[in-house]
């Protein structure tokens, strides 16, 4: 039973910085790719981050054109865990930010619970 906890979030003033984590347990993390997905109030769930399974390296990355140069996704293989490194912070960056997981041959997902993500003054 795949399980991914996300833990990180809460409330930042507009230009900080907050690191949300994602760890991930009964599946063989290496055979997932991941995602970070956000959804704002009265919005669709749209996709930040991805990133390839990371196997030979540290995985191919993707960036939605709203977050490319302030939002860094990485994952650690050896402790089932991706990040999502949230830097200059805006108000429109707030949001319910949900943990994806999607294995790399059957394209099945999985979902956190999601962290909110308060970007306010």
């Amino acid at each position: 039973q795949v399980q991914l906890v996300e833990s990180g979030g809460g409330l930042v003033q507009p230009g900080g910085s907050l690191r949300l984590s994602c760890a991930a347990s009964g599946i063989i993390f290496s055979n997932y790719m991941m995602g970070w997905y956000r959804q704002a109030p009265g919005k669709q769930r749209e996709l930040v981050a991805s990133i390839t399974r990371g196997i030979a390296s540290g995985g191919r990355t993707n960036y939605a054109d709203s977050v490319k140069g302030r939002f860094t996704i990485s994952r650690d293989n050896a402790k089932n865990t991706v990040y999502l490194q949230m830097d200059s912070l805006k108000p429109e960056d707030t949001a319910v930010y949900y943990c994806n997981a999607r294995h790399y041959i059957t394209n099945s997902a999985s979902w956190g619970q999601g962290t909110q993500v308060t970007v306010s003054s």
